[in-house]
């Protein structure tokens, strides 16, 4: 009796026009049969339809009605079953098919990649571009459409690949600008949390994004924005011409515990919170710490009143950590207790395997992260904490505390999601998406379409740019410039003050070409000289940068630990090797790559070419294909191994990628396994390695 009043109340407040209240009341029954086991009949399916939610009903005991809903919903996602799409979702994947440009936003839990997948398998387009925030989630998105789609498409997450006739492209927004005068035209350019082109939302990466965006628009037959939570798309020259959709379409119901009431700001008492509901609450925890220092205080904590978890695997993850990494690091304590972290810093194989065990039932429980979580991976758990509202120095906004909360449950495996709110939220507030052309990039818009993009007096500032250039580097050179389109930085002011500097003072940067010396010791000057191009940037004093990638030279040739006893002169730890390591690779070596164009450009001497030395430095002083293969989850130490048994050469750097992927899926995992220098959780991982790049429609 007690289950048909609740079905009466759902079916009142459908007929009422009331659907998020329904749909909300709808989700928390169906979490009720699940837990106590009741079997569907005739009117919960019924009511399942009428909310659209159809990838809920149970067929064997549904109506002739339900039966065709559901069979009339299923949709080819490549895999070998088809998919049930929600009513939402087909909605917005018919628009796809129609061909339409529009920006959709919707919560995080509205299954946003079935639709993309879908779009592929059945349109099956020749060039799709997928645009995502992080190296992390190039990773994530590639092996999901690496499983479905390898055996027709190639898969092309980095710049120096040759194109197939049919290519899925997955690039952060910084490397998709190499393959600008690759590509003569675009099937489908995939913007994801477009809001990161918004000044507002990413001061660091919205000049990249933007650009991006406007250079691969123009090759573009069709566009498809993707974000959650914003309530309105303000007219702007970025998005011209693409509706805006906007869905508040929810899968699964968030319960909001508001113990920050309680708590009010005592430090002690939050501590004795967090620890409660960890007791409480066994299913999967996301912990939002919001800062570095946040995460270690959040991981004492743990490691303090939490006893070890008896797992084995996670026994042997410990283990590998203290021999890998550094045995006095906090992970591997914390790992212990079935605890992980997740933050930017960190070697991409090493976040990415941290979630895979997530994923795990006997894997780790919880995660205590920084916003990583909400950038750079597609993860949920049953259970949310926000420890601080901060995110770094600043106060979290709606839009961003939304993100996080939205972590929280996943349809088919929670239906309600438990958000446990330990400090004041913000204000809630409707989140208006502005899109301009940064300042920045102005000058890199083309001359035939700035007055498309640019407002008047960005335009003019664009001619006084040229006229200055121009005054510099002559009329040719500049063309020259401009035509390369090879320019890393999304600053035009810094790559105006880089042509002042060696133009006016040619004879210093000649000795640029020192930095190709195999002695590092003959780098100094000109490594110093650099980092002055672009002073406050690098995360340490200048003398310990220049320390640290002279140290880093020996990288493939050394252990994380040997590297660490390198530095101890300069009180380095192993989160501070991270954080340098991913400087080095990304910022300073695109410093370098403009510095090495420009140069070229003024003093023009072949002698002075550093593009071996930045070729190794972007890599951060290992060979190629070990570097990317870490996007793959396949540590370094792992791929020594595999090299010095002699199953596949990677130091050989002429190899693609690709090739190297193949020679592995040639291999097998079990000849990978045979090599007797790998312990128990380095194959564990070389199984999550193969799941990521074997085909598997399943």
């Amino acid at each position: 009796m007690e289950l048909f009043n609740y079905y009466q109340e759902i079916n009142d407040l459908q007929e009422i026009g009331e659907e998020l209240k329904a749909r909300n009341e709808l989700i928390k029954v169906l979490d009720m049969h699940e837990k106590q086991d009741i079997k569907y009949n005739h009117v919960i399916n019924h009511l399942i339809r009428r909310s659209g939610l159809f990838p809920y009903i149970q067929i064997e005991n549904a109506s002739w009605e339900d039966r065709y809903i559901y069979e009339a919903f299923k949709v080819n996602i490549g895999k070998s079953e088809p998919a049930i799409l929600h009513y939402e979702q087909s909605r917005i994947l018919k628009k796809l098919l129609n061909g339409d440009s529009f920006a959709v936003s919707a919560p995080t839990s509205f299954g946003k990649s079935f639709i993309i997948d879908s779009f592929i398998a059945i349109k099956k387009p020749e060039n799709v571009v997928i645009i995502v925030p992080t190296i992390a989630l190039t990773d994530e998105t590639r092996r999901r459409l690496q499983r479905k789609f390898s055996d027709e498409y190639k898969i092309i997450t980095n710049t120096d690949i040759q194109l197939s006739t049919k290519n899925i492209f997955i690039f952060p927004q910084e490397r998709a600008n190499n393959y600008v005068d690759k590509l003569s035209s675009i099937d489908l350019l995939i913007i994801d949390e477009f809001y990161k082109a918004s000044l507002a939302f990413d001061s660091e990466r919205a000049p990249a994004l933007v650009r991006a965006i406007i250079k691969l628009g123009k090759i573009s037959k069709q566009k498809y924005f993707l974000a959650p939570n914003i309530s309105k798309l303000n007219k702007n020259p970025v998005t011209k011409d693409m509706e805006f959709v906007h869905l508040d379409y929810n899968t699964v119901f968030l319960r909001v515990f508001t113990l920050y009431k309680e708590i009010k700001k005592d430090e002690e008492k939050k501590g004795l919170y967090l620890l409660k509901i960890l007791d409480k609450y066994t299913g999967k925890t996301l912990i939002y710490a919001g800062t570095y220092t946040n995460i270690d205080k959040v991981s004492t904590l743990i490691i303090d009143k939490h006893l070890d978890s008896g797992s084995e695997l996670l026994a042997n993850f410990e283990k590998w950590l203290i021999k890998n990494y550094d045995p006095n690091w906090i992970l591997p304590k914390l790992v212990k207790r079935g605890a992980g972290i997740h933050n930017g810093r960190l070697h991409r194989s090493l976040s990415q395997i941290q979630i895979h065990l997530f994923e795990q039932v006997n894997g780790l429980n919880c995660i205590i992260s920084t916003s990583s979580i909400i950038e750079g991976v597609n993860t949920s758990a049953e259970n949310v904490i926000i420890w601080k509202n901060k995110n770094g120095t600043s106060g979290i906004n709606d839009f961003t505390y939304k993100n996080i909360i939205g972590r929280s449950g996943r349809m088919f495996r929670h239906f309600i999601g438990n958000v446990f709110v330990l400090e004041s939220p913000p204000d809630e507030e409707q989140t208006e998406l502005d899109l301009e052309v940064p300042n920045e990039i102005i000058n890199e818009i083309d001359e035939d379409i700035q007055s498309e993009y640019l407002k008047e007096e960005q335009v003019r500032k664009a001619v006084e740019y040229k006229d200055e250039m121009i005054s510099m580097l002559g009329a040719e050179r500049y063309k020259i410039l401009k035509k390369e389109k090879i320019i890393q930085s999304s600053d035009s002011e810094l790559i105006l003050s880089i042509v002042q500097e060696i133009f006016e003072d040619q004879e210093s940067w000649r000795r640029l070409s020192y930095l190709n010396s195999p002695d590092p010791d003959q780098w100094d000057t000109m490594l110093y000289k650099v980092i002055n191009l672009d002073p406050g940037n690098w995360g340490t004093r200048y003398s310990y940068f220049v320390g640290f990638i002279k140290a880093l030279s020996n990288n493939w040739d050394s252990t994380i630990p040997d590297l660490l006893r390198s530095v101890e002169y300069m009180d380095l730890g192993i989160n501070e090797i991270f954080q340098l390591e991913r400087t080095l690779a990304f910022e300073f070596s695109s410093l370098l790559q403009d510095v090495n164009t420009i140069q070229k450009i003024i003093i023009n001497e072949p002698s002075i070419d550093i593009s071996p030395f930045i070729f190794r430095i972007s890599h951060a002083f290992l060979p190629k294909n070990v570097y990317q293969l870490e996007e793959y989850g396949l540590p370094r130490m792992i791929s020594k191994k595999i090299h010095e048994a002699g199953l596949i050469d990677l130091e050989n750097g002429e190899i693609e990628i690709n090739t190297i992927i193949e020679t592995f899926k040639k291999l097998g995992s079990g000849r990978i396994k045979s090599i007797k220098s790998l312990d128990n959780f380095d194959n564990y991982v070389v199984d999550y390695f193969y799941e990521g790049i074997i085909i598997n429609k399943n």
